[in-house]
């Protein structure tokens, strides 16, 4: 199972709106044959698994690792519950079931009626953290939100005149363009568009952009600014408007629920998780609201004197802390009361 998981991970930016699957085929204590889900509308972690196997004979009576309840419903592809019964396997291993309501416990009902056994919940908490994203999507039914931002040793997130463009270093700048590359959206607000003019793309990594998500509700935001290049979705949350341009999308949810109708809209657009990348009065907006899962916080040896305050986390706690060259990066999970 944990092999099922590492070739799971290998999906994490390209498979979204669908879960990261792995699957492993044991028959008589041998690996006879793996596979991963490898990107969206191409075939499941089962059917990659199975078409790795080249004498198919070999499935019958086989043991199959997956940390995900194989599917039971015809979308891009047919259920993979059905492939499984069609080959004859003895006994599914499961981490997770499904809570998709597409599959949510059928896919392991289409296995034991065709007399599989079917074990559930080996290294489940392991299978949920791998799919946080998906997980939180449904049973929340907003985005998977991951905070970030950079602080001086002082506190600082910038400068009052916002000249400091730079806090974290050259490394830890390459790694959240690995993040960018691993999320369906990217947000900032209005402010950090008119300072910094950002681009929002994945340069320093090999991966997709993001969507580009704008919180501009007075529409302040004019003229010739790279998000508006085309090259990316892009959608500007505000109380002004709905229009749209090419890909460039303008939404205007209700007033009185403004940041929850922003996620409530992104869910039913099939964004599964966003990267929020700023300023202060956006990330706090969003942790005052309790809308986070994570935050990722760079802790430079900078200081700056005076200037803008990065944000207070409430309700955080402190999960994993990595040396980045001179960078230290806090990663913090939202505590569940």
């Amino acid at each position: 199972m944990l092999r099922a998981l590492e070739l799971a991970g290998n999906g994490l930016g390209r498979v979204s709106p669908n879960p990261m699957v792995g699957c492993v085929i044991v028959k008589e204590d041998k690996i006879i044959g793996e596979g991963w889900h490898q990107v969206y509308g191409g075939p499941h972690a089962e059917v990659n698994a199975v078409n790795s196997i080249e004498d198919k004979n070999q499935l019958k009576g086989s043991e199959v690792y997956v940390n995900l309840e194989p599917c039971a419903h015809y979308g891009k592809t047919p259920p993979c519950a059905d492939l499984l019964v069609k080959h004859q396997v003895q006994h599914v291993i499961i981490s997770n079931r499904d809570i998709n309501p597409q599959v949510q416990g059928k896919g392991i009902r289409i296995l034991e009626s065709a007399g599989i056994q079917v074990t559930e919940g080996m290294l489940a908490p392991e299978g949920y953290k791998l799919n946080k994203r998906f997980f939180t999507f449904h049973s929340k039914e907003r985005p998977y939100i991951i905070l970030k931002w950079a602080v001086t040793a002082d506190g600082y997130m910038a400068r009052t005149n916002h000249d400091s463009k730079w806090i974290s270093n050259i490394y830890s700048r390459q790694i959240v363009h690995k993040w960018r590359s691993e999320e369906d959206g990217i947000m900032i607000g209005a402010n950090t568009v008119l300072h910094d003019d950002p681009a929002l793309n994945v340069r320093d990594w090999k991966g997709k952009d993001p969507a580009r998500i704008i919180i501009d509700p007075h529409l302040k935001i004019r003229g010739n600014y790279q998000i508006f290049d085309q090259r990316q979705k892009t959608l500007v949350y505000n109380l002004g408007e709905d229009r749209e341009i090419e890909n460039i999308i303008w939404i205007k949810p209700e007033e009185s629920s403004f940041i929850q109708g922003i996620f409530r809209d992104l869910m039913h657009r099939g964004i599964q998780s966003v990267l929020v990348e700023g300023g202060k009065f956006l990330l706090e907006s969003i942790i005052h609201a309790g809308l986070w899962d994570e935050a990722r916080i760079f802790a430079s040896p900078l200081t700056f004197g005076n200037g803008l305050e990065a944000p207070h986390l409430v309700d955080g706690e402190l999960i994993e802390k990595q040396s980045i060259f001179d960078d230290d990066l806090l990663i913090f999970k939202k505590r569940i009361h």
